[in-house]
């Protein structure tokens, strides 16, 4: 004998005040944690035009306009990412000194975080300063002579030249203080350098290209301005 179907049970319904009462209580559970995780969401991503912009370092001194500029190889933006060894390889007319630089090793005695303030002086005033004998004869033979001299060129820290010309004087690290006054739109050093390109930026450091040679050494240049490099 066939079984009358079993009718399909119906899901109980929440029908009734009672009812009512349980789903205004569940909501009003839910809606402060709806609220806090609408609150504590991810932050909209900034556009990309409101990215800070940066300021190119400004150079200042008549043999400016020689040097690289704008996007050229060595210009003064590009500089301010380097190490200061690698920024002086950039500026051309600075082979000379970066040369002994190098050869010296004077840099690896200044403290790693003490920064350093380059007075540069250009191919011309090392030509105009010593002959090409006597240079090669202090690369060469007469490391300790070649390191004092070098050290007249460097400071402690680093220092635009406004700073240095606020101050009026500037030690370098072969213990002599040097007058720095300001000149128009450059500075002069003791009785015979000129800045003649200031304010590069290197990593941890500032470069100012001079037109004279610092320190004790006599000069012994011939006069014609020729000297192999």
């Amino acid at each position: 004998m066939s079984h009358p179907a079993t009718a399909p049970r119906h899901p109980r319904r929440s029908g009734g005040p009672h009812g009512a009462r349980r789903v205004r209580r569940t909501l009003g559970l839910l809606l402060p944690t709806l609220l806090l995780a609408a609150c504590t969401g991810s932050p909209a991503t900034p556009h990309a035009d409101a990215a800070p912009t940066t300021t190119a370092p400004q150079v200042t001194g008549p043999l400016c306009a020689a040097l690289p500029t704008g996007t050229d190889p060595g210009n003064p933006s590009f500089l301010a990412g380097q190490p200061v060894d690698q920024a002086l390889r950039w500026i051309p007319t600075l082979t000379t000194f970066e040369a002994a630089l190098r050869t010296s090793g004077v840099l690896t005695d200044l403290p790693a975080d003490a920064g350093v303030t380059v007075l540069a002086p250009s191919d011309d005033a090392f030509a105009a300063t010593f002959s090409e004998d006597n240079w090669d004869d202090l690369m060469t033979h007469h490391t300790d002579q070649l390191r004092t001299l070098l050290k007249a060129h460097l400071i402690t820290g680093t220092h635009p030249i406004a700073d240095l010309t606020t101050a009026g004087t500037a030690t370098t690290l072969d213990g002599v203080t040097v007058p720095v006054t300001r000149t128009g739109p450059t500075a002069r050093l003791g009785d015979r350098a000129d800045t003649v390109c200031a304010d590069y930026q290197a990593t941890n450091a500032r470069i100012h290209i001079i037109n004279a040679v610092l320190g004790p050494l006599p000069v012994t240049a011939d006069g014609t301005g020729h000297r192999a490099h």
